[in-house]
This record gives structure tokens, sequence and C-alpha cells, in this order.
């Protein structure tokens, strides 16, 4: 995918660009363990964030959840001083949902390597395995705390829940469910309650991934999301099943130069399991 027909490119980088600029970045692999000890790009520091997740977006429960990301990413050595590159194996759900969270924290360049390792390897750049295991901790020797990273939340990149039932039935704004079909018309339960919120419309994440995992071209993801009624005038919400799915359509719609554009990070976790969300199903007759 040709990063240059994007007009706000600050959310991707290409493999190209990345070599290039290797050491001036802080790169971090959100892969599985074992995928990082076979094979990572070389300098990468490690952290999978897949699983610690928010059921609850009031205001306590996602002050303590922003807090827990500052704490991680402080850990593998995030500044706002540095340029970050996140990856994936692919422009996968994992890597977005971390340069989201980065963004939210105002970090002003963090960007996700479009493709992933597989963009990485086809591009003719090699991963280096780890040699041995990390030796045992031993507390007598622990280095001193990371600092948290501390970047200030940026509340127009965020939905809550709040924000989402404000959202239903106006006409400045759009709710986008970007699960699998079978999520989305509730024959896949994956909360208490199944279905999709009332007037989202269905737009399947993958949708703006090429064959081989990284973003189509800027002119096929505007075309996708426009004939669905996801214009640029509107405020667009982002819907999965725990703010995965919907940070890559996040990324997607910034970086096509979308102004208004907030990640319900709690998604459906939240929503489907909450007696008062208002829920429908589509195609019923209920």
């Amino acid at each position: 995918m040709p990063l240059g027909d994007f007009p706000e490119q600050r959310y991707l980088i290409s493999a190209r660009d990345l070599s290039e600029r290797l050491g001036a970045v802080t790169l971090i692999d959100l892969r599985p363990a074992e995928d990082f000890a076979v094979g990572h790009i070389a300098g990468s520091r490690h952290l999978d964030l897949y699983g610690v997740s928010l059921n609850d977006s009031s205001e306590a429960p996602l002050n303590a959840f922003v807090q827990i990301f500052r704490l991680l990413f402080g850990t593998r050595g995030v500044s706002s001083d540095k340029p970050v590159v996140i990856y994936d194996h692919e422009s996968g759900e994992r890597a977005s949902r971390a340069v989201w969270l980065l963004a939210l924290l105002s970090h002003p360049d963090a960007r996700l390597l479009d493709g992933g390792t597989q963009a990485w390897t086809a591009a003719g750049h090699e991963l280096v395995r780890l040699k041995e295991a990390p030796p045992p901790a031993d507390p007598a020797k622990a280095p001193p705390t990371s600092p948290p990273y501390k970047g200030e939340v940026n509340p127009d990149l965020l939905a809550t829940r709040f924000d989402v039932h404000r959202a239903i039935g106006d006409a400045t704004a759009v709710i986008v469910d970007v699960r699998r079909e079978s999520e989305y018309r509730g024959t896949e339960k994956r909360a208490r309650r199944a279905g999709t919120i009332p007037g989202a419309v269905h737009v399947f994440w993958r949708e703006h991934l090429d064959g081989k995992g990284a973003f189509r071209s800027a002119q096929e993801i505007r075309a996708l999301y426009v004939s669905r009624g996801v214009t640029p005038d509107k405020m667009v919400i982002p819907v999965c099943q725990g703010g995965y799915r919907s940070a890559s359509t996040f990324i997607a719609l910034k970086s096509l130069g979308y102004p208004r554009v907030r990640n319900y990070v709690a998604s459906w976790g939240e929503w489907g399991n909450r007696e008062d969300s208002k829920i429908v199903v589509p195609g019923s007759s209920a």
C-alpha cells in the first residue's frame, strides 16, 4: 500500500521507511512471546497487551485502565521525545490497538508498521531470534522501576458508552460495527446479549486490508466507507468486542484525514453485558 496516497500518514509507516529510521525509533513487538522469540525485528522490545481489556467505560475504571498502559509503555522505554513503531505479523488488531492507545495518550509520533513482519521480510529484511532465554529475575539486582509514560488523555479519540448512547439517532454521527457479520447479526454470541447498536452500519474491519494484511489504497478505503455512509463530515465511532479491531478502523479513517473518529474502547464487552444498553438484532422482526 503506497503510504503517499494518504493525506495524514502519522499512524502508518512502511517497511522501507522503517528500515531507514530503525535506530531512531522505539520499536515494540505486539505479537505473542513465542513469535517474538522465533523471529523479531532487531532492537525490538516485546509487549503483549492482549487480554488487558475494559468492560466499564465510566470514569474510575477508565482512568485505572489508562494508568495500566502508562505503566506498561513506560517499561518499554516509551517517551514523548522519540518516535514509536509498533508491529504485529500484519497490520493487525493488536498493533492497531497499541498505536491507538499511544495516540490517546497524546504521543506525537506513534505508528503501525503497515503489513507487519510479513511486509518486513517481503522487503528483504531479516528477523532475528532470541539466542537464549532471559535469565531468572534476581530481586537484589533489579533495575530501577521504569517511569510511566505520562501523556495526557486526548478525549477526542475516545468513546465511552455514554458517547455511544448520545450518538444513537444523531444524524451527525455514525456508529460502525466492525465485527464479523455473525456477531453483528447476533448469531455469534460473545456477551450476555447479542446483536448490534441501533443504527450501526456494518463494515467488517478486514475489508480495508488487502490479501497480505496491509492497508488497501486510500482510494479503495475511502470508497468502501463512503459507500456505507461513513463520511468525513460525521463523527465516527467504530465498535468491536474489546477495542482491538475497531482501532484498525480508527487508523484507516484517521489516515484518510477523517477529523472526528473516536474508538469505543470497551465496545461489545461492555455494551452487550449491560441491561441498560439499546440493542437490535438485524433482520429480526422482534
